[in-house]
């Protein structure tokens, strides 16, 4: 038999966490390398969509057990 309401495995919050990091690490960097004001918001709006992601993948999946 097979549990048919087991959750599914995703690589969604693999990629959301390696996308927080790198974007997170580019938007803290970016000061000392010199890295235009834009492209720091830029990176640091990716940070904040990828928290938000994160968040709702984990509220949801808490919802579904």
């Amino acid at each position: 038999m097979t549990n048919t309401n087991a959750p599914t495995r995703t690589a969604a919050p693999v990629v959301l966490w390696a996308v927080l990091v790198i974007s997170a690490a580019v938007n803290a960097g970016g000061s000392v390398t010199g890295l235009d004001f834009t492209l720091r918001m830029i990176a640091g709006g990716i940070a904040l969509a990828a928290t938000a992601g994160l968040i709702t993948y984990y509220v949801r999946r808490r919802r579904q057990r």
